[in-house]
C-alpha cells in the first residue's frame, strides 16, 4: 500500500492523441491519486469502425480483473477481445498484480486504480464508461460506483475529489462473481485465499508463483487492524445502495466454488428494484467461467443502458 500523498489527477506516461488510440492498442502508466503506478492497455476495438468513439454504440468497457489476474494474463485478454466486439476497451493490472507497483489490499485501495482506469478511458475521447469486474475486481465496480459515481455525493475516504468526481464516474457496472462481504471463509477456497494474505508463507507464494505482491496487512480481523486502517472499507452490500441511479447488473454462476448464491442474493436485496440479477446456470467463477456467450450478452445489456 503507498503511503505518498495524495494527488489531484491521474496521469499517464504516454497519453495517445485521439486519432492514435483508434488505430492501435496503447500501452501505458497511469498514476493513482495515492502515487501508485497501474499499467494499463486500452484497444480501440469496434469503435475503429463507428463514426465516433463517444457515440452511444461505442462506450468503451473498463475491465477489473479477480485476484492474481494481470493485463497479461489469458483470461483477461481473451474476456477483452470479447469486449471489443462491442466497444473500445480498457484493461489495467490491480495494485500489486503484473507490472503494476504497489501491493494488493485485495479490494481496498484498488477503487483508486479503477478510478484512473476510467478517467484515462474518458480522456480518451469516450462519454460512455461501463466498467465490469471479476471477483475481486467485481467487489471493486461496486465500490467505485458507490465513492465515485456521483458528483457532489458519496463518501471520499482516499483523498482529494475536486473535479476527480465527474471524470472518474462509470455510467453502468457489472459485477461478476463477486462477494458481498468481506471475511468470507465459508467455502475451500477462500479458506486457501485467506491463508494466502494473510501468512508470510502465503504471500511468498503469491509473490513468486502469482506475480501477486501482497500487503502484510490485508484482511485480517480485528477491524482496526485490517487494510491497515479503522474502520473497516466499506463492504460491496454496504456500498450497493449508494449506486443507484446508475445502472447496475449482477452475474453469479450456480457453481461457483468461491461464493455460494447467498452472495448474489445479498448484493440484489441490498439493490432492490434498482439492480439486475442474472444466477447463471453451470457456470463457476470469474473470467475464467465466463463462456464468450455470456460476455456478449453482458455487452448486449450495456448498450441497452444508453439508448
Amino acid at each position: 500500500m503507498s503511503s505518498g500523498p495524495a494527488g489531484d489527477v491521474a496521469r499517464s506516461t504516454d497519453r495517445p492523441t485521439g486519432e492514435t488510440v483508434r488505430r492501435v492498442p496503447a500501452r501505458t502508466f497511469l498514476r493513482t491519486t495515492d502515487g501508485v503506478r497501474i499499467e494499463a492497455v486500452y484497444d480501440p476495438g469496434a469503435a475503429v469502425d463507428d463514426a465516433s468513439a463517444s457515440s452511444p454504440g461505442a462506450p468503451v468497457f473498463v475491465i477489473a480483473h479477480g485476484f492474481t489476474g494481470d493485463v497479461d494474463r489469458p483470461h483477461v485478454r481473451r474476456v477483452a477481445a470479447a469486449f471489443a466486439r462491442c466497444g473500445a476497451v480498457v484493461t489495467f493490472s490491480f495494485r500489486g498484480h503484473g507490472s503494476s507497483g504497489g501491493l494488493s489490499t485485495v479490494g481496498d485501495r484498488e477503487v483508486l486504480d479503477l478510478l484512473a482506469a476510467v478517467e484515462w478511458a474518458r480522456g480518451l475521447g469516450h462519454a460512455r464508461v461501463v466498467t465490469v469486474g471479476f471477483s475481486m475486481g467485481g467487489s471493486v465496480v461496486l465500490r467505485h460506483a458507490a465513492l465515485y459515481g456521483r458528483p457532489g455525493g458519496g463518501e471520499r475516504p482516499y483523498g482529494p475529489s475536486g473535479a476527480r468526481e465527474h471524470g472518474g464516474r462509470t455510467d453502468a457496472v457489472v459485477s461478476v462473481s463477486a462477494p458481498a462481504r468481506w471475511y468470507y471463509r465459508g467455502t475451500a477456497p477462500m479458506r486457501r485465499l485467506h491463508w494466502l494474505v494473510t501468512r508470510p508463507a502465503g504471500r511468498l507464494v503469491g509473490r513468486y508463483g502469482f506475480r501477486t505482491r501482497i500487503h502484510h496487512r490485508v484482511g485480517v480481523p480485528p477491524a482496526r487492524r485490517a487494510w491497515g486502517r479503522d474502520p473497516v472499507p466499506l463492504s460491496p452490500v454496504e456500498a450497493v445502495p449508494r449506486i443507484a441511479p446508475t445502472p447496475l447488473l449482477i452475474v453469479h454462476g450456480d457453481r461457483d466454488a468461491y461464493f455460494p448464491l447467498d452472495h448474489p442474493r445479498m448484493l440484489a436485496d441490498a439493490a432492490g428494484d434498482h439492480g439486475e440479477l442474472w444466477l447463471e446456470r453451470g457456470m463457476g467463477h470469474a473470467e475464467n467461467a465466463a463462456a464468450d456467450e455470456l460476455l456478449e450478452r453482458i455487452a448486449r445489456w450495456a448498450l441497452a443502458q444508453g439508448s
